[in-house]
């Protein structure tokens, strides 16, 4: 019996299975790095070691480090969660050999499908289909191609190339990302189907040789080639199903599989299945698989690493009832091409929620997060927050209530892909289910924000009001009177805010004596006012958390978070956040013309220009790499590169100046 259990991991996935062991009885083991240490997961472990450091390389990823923690607090079994070392075969080995119970598959089963051209040739045997693959560019003849990182996932390392010209770069790029995400740089590639769905088969093997399929997920919605929305059971028809569970098995079996598993499929539009990888470790998107079957994945995975054989009823996934979809929800900027975003959270809510982690029930909506009001998103890890998950008897209702319970989430100080979530989930070709994995690219509407241009007045409106009826709430005296009141009114109230799509409004106001709304206007930065155009409205209520607006006899209710400056208004249109600026701003330094400032912190790995060198508009200057992501710097114009403040090797914060390139003048 397992009864002390460490997580070697940290965030959602820790606070995941700490849920499933509090329902079981067993104690619980955090191990966190010095950047986690008031890391939500942390202060919910009935013990916790910490890791010396901040990166992955100094602390989650060192496999002396993890066994000497466990050794320290007693444990006796170690779940190694999804990423880090999860799939590392000599993790799984070490832990076995310290005489502790792996939760996991056996390390000969890791390594098999860890060394993904070995495993393509193992299953290609066991007859499962495969997709014409290379592991050198001067061996493809055939395009459009995936290069891929032979070690990981999370789309990291992959680059799709449509013509020979491309390839080199696109090798070298992948080595480099794979090789910063997992340690190691090997990378192969893959024809490349057009339009295909990506369909994964989660699978569980018991010490007692049974291995099984327990339905399929559609994973198709990517971006970047990393998965954003997951769907289960998948709209396939019967025969497709039978065709992936069965590979899915036979795939399990030729490997002697034990624990939980992910066999992953390319679905062509012909209907013809091809294999593309076996995830051996829990998935990411595993509680749509648990709110369609009831089966809490953890559980299973202690009792099998306790030697228990599966359940009867794991044994059997025809009885799967209704549909689950889940969001993974990111800190990404939109407004920085969804870079990845770093901060503050200073509210994290999501209405509706019934339960986290552990809830099972057919109903509602789950939340797994790895934050909470005032965590800190740092640059040292994935960018993903949190997963909401809904369940409902079909899928039009389980897709209605994702959308509507993400749009009314309050999600401040930090960015987030939301926006694009609610737009995906409500295009009406994703609710026909007509998905595959260039979705995104073939609807670039979806990447608008969800608030209107045309709503923004009324939203700024909102926050300048609260504003004032925070300051009135607060004043030691003549806090009653009526805001902006004078015994001779001449000149409205003038509020300015930054935040919204990089620029700047001004609100201007102006009440009656009896503290109605007389006029209003807000103009954009750049010049424009809404006045001439501005509807009527009315202020039937305005708190400094909460203002109601009667616009055209319609009234709207805006929530109002104000932190500091910041200002967050959470409308029936959507959401923004605003800096408000001061009346009398200081003085700042100006930057030089054609500075590349960082557009969050992280380090540079290459830079691959020289001072005085001209180049070209678009050319790459340099490389910074954060959240194990390659970000490159490019040329903003034909010039000359005048600075380089940052060498290779250098780290930045954001706002640090990258680079200056000198304009080339016009010759006319």
């Amino acid at each position: 019996m397992i009864n002390r259990l460490l997580v070697a991991n940290r965030g959602e996935i820790a606070r995941r299975v700490f849920a499933t062991c509090r329902a079981l009885g067993v104690d619980t083991v955090a191990v966190h790095s010095d950047a986690d240490a008031d890391a939500p997961f942390v202060a919910e472990a009935d013990l916790a070691v910490r890791l010396p450091g901040n990166t992955p390389a100094e602390t989650y990823l060192r496999i002396d480090l993890v066994l000497d923690a466990a050794r320290r607090a007693g444990a006796d079994a170690v779940h190694p969660g999804y990423g880090f070392l999860a799939e590392n075969a000599d993790f799984a080995a070490a832990i076995t050999d310290a005489g502790l119970t792996w939760v996991g598959p056996p390390a000969k089963a890791i390594a098999a499908m860890g060394d993904k051209m070995a495993a393509k040739a193992l299953l290609a045997d066991a007859g499962v289909p495969m997709l014409p693959t290379w592991t050198e560019a001067d061996q493809v003849t055939d395009f459009p191609v995936l290069v891929k990182a032979a070690a990981g996932g999370g789309g990291r390392g992959m680059r799709v190339v449509r013509d020979a010209a491309g390839l080199a770069e696109a090798v070298a790029r992948a080595r480099r990302e794979a090789a910063a995400a997992f340690g190691d740089g090997t990378v192969f590639i893959e024809r490349y189907v057009e339009r295909g769905r990506h369909v994964e088969v989660q699978i569980f093997g018991d010490t007692h040789g049974t291995v099984v399929a327990l339905g399929v997920r559609d994973c198709s919605i990517q971006r970047r080639h990393q998965k954003i929305v997951e769907e289960a059971p998948g709209v396939l028809s019967p025969q497709v199903r039978e065709r992936l569970h069965e590979a899915a098995v036979a795939a399990g079996r030729a490997v002697d599989y034990v624990g939980a598993g992910t066999v992953e499929f390319l679905l062509a539009p012909d209907g013809e299945v091809h294999f593309l990888e076996m995830n051996t470790r829990l998935q990411v998107e595993h509680p749509v698989t648990e709110l369609t079957t009831g089966l809490d994945l953890v559980r299973l995975q202690l009792l099998v690493a306790e030697g228990e054989p599966l359940p009867e009823r794991a044994r059997d996934a025809h009885w799967m009832r209704g549909y689950a979809i889940e969001v993974r929800l990111c800190a990404e900027d939109p407004a920085q091409g969804f870079r990845p975003a770093t901060g503050t959270l200073r509210r994290f809510a999501v209405p509706g929620v019934d339960r986290g982690f552990g809830n099972l029930q057919r109903a509602g909506l789950r939340l797994d997060s790895g934050v909470v009001d005032g965590s800190t998103v740092t640059v040292h890890y994935d960018s993903m927050l949190a997963k909401l998950i809904a369940w409902a008897p079909t899928r039009a209702e389980a897709v209605r209530a994702l959308a509507g319970a993400l749009a009314r989430a309050e999600l401040h100080g930090v960015a987030t892909n939301r926006d694009l979530l609610v737009r995906v989930l409500r295009s009406p070709e994703f609710g026909a289910a007509d998905v595959d994995t260039g979705f995104l690219d073939r609807h670039p509407e979806v990447f608008a924000p969800l608030l209107p241009a045309d709503q923004l007045p009324l939203v700024t409106l909102a926050a300048a009001l609260a504003g004032a009826a925070g300051r009135r709430a607060s004043a030691p005296v003549l806090g009653g009177l009526p805001s902006g009141w004078r015994n001779v009114p001449a000149f409205p109230q003038v509020t300015r805010f930054s935040g919204v799509d990089g620029g700047e409004v001004e609100v201007r106001y102006q009440l009656d004596r009896s503290g109605a709304l007389a006029e209003w206007s807000v103009s954009l930065a750049g010049g424009g006012t809404t006045s001439d155009a501005a509807p009527a409205v009315t202020v039937v209520e305005a708190a400094p958390d909460r203002v109601v607006l009667d616009v055209d006899g319609t009234r709207r209710a805006f929530r109002v978070h104000r932190v500091g400056s910041e200002v967050f208004v959470d409308g029936p249109a959507g959401a923004a956040s605003l800096t408000e600026l001061p009346r009398f701003p200081l003085p700042t330094a100006e930057l030089a013309a054609g500075s590349l400032l960082a557009p969050l912190p992280g380090a540079v790995t290459r830079v691959h220009v020289e001072v005085g060198q001209r180049v070209a508009a678009g050319e790459l200057l340099l490389t910074l790499e954060a959240m194990k992501l390659e970000h490159p710097v490019l040329a903003p114009t034909d010039g000359v590169v005048a600075e380089l403040p940052v060498p290779a090797g250098g780290q930045v914060d954001t706002g640090a100046v990258l680079a200056v390139v000198n304009p080339e003048e016009d010759p006319r």
